[in-house]
């Protein structure tokens, strides 16, 4: 594993002080750090000048950094995954990317393949699947496609704010409406009430399932943990409001992290039976390539009294090492600590009803859609025979 760069946002300078300069955090992000990928080829550092633009580059970078969305027409949409441990053997994401801003996401080193920041830049450069809806029809007419278990928004919230404007997650549930095909999906956003005209009915036929993911019902820890996600009482809203529309409604309480957010596990399930959640998962802190290094200058900077104990803990339940990505243990971590907590995980479930089995949705209803020929296509038939 490489050694991956560790630098703030306002970049490292040389000083000639002790202390080297510690990424701010930014109000409504989840990281000050542009912190370089590990395919960047080359670094840089900055150095005073003796004018005082070190200091003037870091008050003039506490500026809130906006949201830029990058528009990208794929070739292809459908993602096939072949892990053991995951449920869903498709998925399609109709963004890169988060705006949610979750300091431990998972997803975050994707980024490193746009040569991209898995920081700042995974949350403020968003890449929007604008034919996402066209390509996912074209892949449902191909002549040999099966219909099987698909996830939307596996590696990013098909929910996160841009999709107010953007409607790419809806226009991929209308695809999936008329062609019948199922589809589970778990977002931390409230966004998805508006498509209940759409996920209800399809609900109602066994085709679709959702689950709410919260992490906390601590509004100060969301706030910092998930800067630009639902506030936790809006989600427990949203289970409530799918539940009594007669959508099937799990909840997600993942990642727990060690004595930040994992003493909260069977409140959070309580209250999520409360508004009418009928199942639920968990999987433990993964941190992942530069997720890692974020993670850790995150807990160092909101829980300086604790980082050390919670890292210790992570680790005793990775092996001895910051992150074991082993299949099977991935999910769940290993040793007493994960067996504890998946214990305490089972007995919560069992006690409040949440441990039914995973909704079994219907493959059979599947109809396969006619394309209409393109205005391209016309135009060159149009030139063939005129």
């Amino acid at each position: 594993m490489p050694t991956i760069p560790i630098r703030p946002y306002v970049a490292q300078a040389r000083r000639t002080g002790p202390e080297m300069p510690q990424a701010e955090a930014r109000k409504g992000r989840g990281t000050g750090w542009a912190i370089e990928h590990r395919y960047a080829r080359q670094t840089s550092e900055q150095e005073d000048d003796g004018w005082g633009t070190l200091e003037q580059l870091a008050s003039e970078e506490q500026i809130a950094p906006q949201t830029q969305i990058i528009e990208e027409r794929v070739k292809s949409i459908l993602s096939r995954n072949d892990s053991p441990d995951i449920s869903f053997d498709r998925s399609v994401n109709p963004y890169r990317g988060c705006e949610h801003g979750c300091i431990y996401c998972f997803a975050r080193p994707t980024h490193s393949y746009l040569n991209m920041s898995p920081g700042l830049d995974f949350e403020t450069r968003i890449i929007a699947k604008v034919n996402a809806a066209d390509r996912l029809r074209e892949t449902f007419a191909a002549r040999g496609y099966r219909p099987g278990h698909l996830n939307i928004g596996a590696a990013t919230d098909a929910y996160q704010p841009v999709e107010r404007k953007l409607r790419i997650t809806r226009a991929l549930i209308e695809v999936l409406s008329a062609c019948e095909h199922p589809f589970s999906l778990v977002t931390k956003s409230s966004g998805i009430e508006r498509d209940l005209d759409l996920v209800a009915p399809m609900a109602e036929r066994r085709l679709a399932a959702i689950y709410v993911s919260i992490t906390s019902l601590d509004p100060e820890l969301a706030r910092i943990l998930e800067p630009r996600a639902a506030a936790p009482h809006r989600r427990l809203q949203t289970i409530a409001t799918l539940a009594k529309a007669g959508v099937p409604v799990g909840v997600s309480v993942s990642p727990v992290i060690p004595f930040i957010n994992e003493p909260e596990l069977e409140r959070i399930l309580e209250a999520a039976a409360a508004a009418g959640a009928t199942a639920a998962f968990s999987i433990v802190l993964r941190l992942p390539w530069e997720v890692n290094p974020l993670f850790q200058q995150w807990l160092d900077q909101h829980y300086p009294d604790r980082a050390a104990r919670v890292m210790a803990r992570v680790r005793e339940m990775r092996g001895g090492k910051d992150y074991d990505a082993t299949f099977g243990r991935r999910m769940r971590g290993e040793g007493v600590w994960a067996q504890l907590l998946s214990q305490r995980f089972s007995k919560a479930i069992a006690r409040l009803g949440l441990n039914r089995e995973r909704i079994e949705l219907d493959l059979t209803r599947f109809k396969r859609p006619l394309l209409q020929p393109t205005r391209e296509i016309d135009d060159r038939q149009a030139d063939l025979f005129g």
